[in-house]
């Protein structure tokens, strides 16, 4: 038998681990590469799919804002480990359920920043003073600074304050605010060489009733707190208090508490899947019942709060009346829900489309709240499919279709009922 130097053997085993290291890194990148050439290829992937595979490989989500006619997407900047998570059993002293979410915790906490507001007062002497504001919770998705929360957590805010995991502070800006969703859109400034803790965004398209989801948010300033529960419903149209109404909510029994507004609801693997937005309580604190909005939504809304600083979305060029039984008596309609058109301005997309307006002129209402409305036009009542019973209605209906696009709409003429198809003019307010 040979025997080797300790130098010896030290030398043998380095040069075959250098050769082990870039044999394997040969075929990682020989074995990417190629399935990335093969799917570019084969034409299995559109551009956009392979612009995603492309940024998950270097650490970027690309978000659209869903528009056929537009195509814009954003690419956000983010840090997160591509690979799914995985539930070590290493440590026998941990279930496999307490496992995942110490996992899921350890991953995205640091992502999950507390927001203060002050607000401008009146003191006795009628003159402004600064005061504290509301607080609620927000998810850090690019690392560049930019923050998703809820628009009602920023509301009537002169100064916005960002708190992060490590104790420190700094002043947001708002990008954008969708109020018809509750999105809003921040960013800070953080200091050169900081690399910030992104939450990357899931897909609420695929949820289950049932399936497990975490919270982590800052319930009465208890910062980072994390709650589990499951999907309770999916699908719920949700009115908020200013009367807006939020498709397709995310019901959960997630505990969601005051302070929890605008943190990440997350599935089992770190992702967002939606933005912690309400809670409905007798109390005032979590009864079981809390609402987010879905992450589809909210990547089609923040992709154009950061591009644009607002949300594009389409409209029908006329003036438009809300139904009640008042009007409908008056006008002796067959029905007093749905929307009346009132003026169709001339080369309009509605004159195109053959939407009819009023001809004898009324006042409607009392005092300085009264205006002139035109009585005899047609009566929408549904557009896209949905049911049109009202100016909510006809919001909810318009919220995720955008300039350009072609909808058909149905109208009440007389007695007769007669579908449109009208291409969308930009929403001006």
């Amino acid at each position: 038998m040979r025997l080797y130097s300790r130098t010896q053997v030290i030398g043998i085993a380095c040069i075959a681990a250098a050769v082990a290291f870039t044999g394997a890194y040969l075929i990682r990148d020989a074995d990417f590469g190629g399935a990335f050439r093969a799917l570019t290829r084969q034409g299995q992937t559109s551009d956009k799919q392979a612009a995603s595979l492309q940024a998950s490989a270097t650490g970027a989500d690309i978000i659209s804002s869903g528009s056929s006619n537009s195509g814009s997407t954003f690419t956000l900047k983010t840090n997160v480990p591509q690979e799914p998570l995985t539930v070590s059993e290493s440590n026998t002293s941990y279930t496999q359920d307490e496992t995942q979410n110490i996992t899921v915790y350890q991953k995205a906490n640091e992502a999950v920043v507390n927001i203060t507001t002050e607000i401008v007062g009146i003191n006795w002497f009628l003159e402004p003073v600064p005061q504290e504001g509301g607080s609620g919770s927000g998810s850090i998705i690019d690392t560049r600074g930019y923050i998703v929360t809820n628009s009602h957590v920023i509301s009537d805010a002169v100064k916005i304050f960002v708190s992060l995991s490590d104790g420190s502070q700094y002043e947001g800006k708002v990008i954008g605010v969708d109020r018809e969703n509750d999105i809003a859109v921040l960013k800070f400034d953080p200091p050169k060489n900081t690399l910030l803790k992104t939450i990357p965004f899931g897909e609420s398209g695929g949820l289950k009733v049932g399936q497990k989801v975490l919270a982590i948010g800052n319930p009465f300033g208890l910062e980072r707190t994390l709650t589990t529960g499951i999907v309770s419903a999916l699908g719920r149209p949700i009115k908020t208090e200013a009367g807006t109404i939020i498709k397709d909510m995310i019901q959960t029994d997630t505990a969601i508490n005051p302070g929890n507004s605008g943190g990440p609801l997350l599935d089992t693997q770190g992702r967002m899947i939606g933005i912690n937005t309400m809670i409905y309580s007798t109390s005032g604190s979590n009864a079981g019942i809390g609402f987010a909005i879905p992450v589809n939504t909210a990547k089609r809304v923040v992709s154009e709060l950061i591009q644009f600083g607002m949300v594009r979305r389409g409209s029908i060029d006329a003036e438009l009346v809300q139904l009640n039984p008042a009007i409908s008596n008056y006008a002796r309609l067959s029905t007093d829900k749905g929307l009346l058109v009132s003026k169709v301005g001339p080369g309009s997309n509605a004159e195109k489309a053959g939407l009819k307006g009023g001809a004898d002129a009324v006042r409607y209402g009392s005092g300085n709240s009264s205006s002139v409305i035109f009585l005899g036009g047609d009566v929408i009542t549904s557009i896209a499919g949905v049911k049109v019973e009202s100016l909510t209605d006809y919001y909810s209906a318009l919220e995720s279709k955008k300039p350009g696009e072609t909808v058909e709409i149905t109208v009440l003429r007389g007695k007769q009922q007669i579908s449109l198809k009208i291409t969308l003019a930009e929403r001006t307010n």
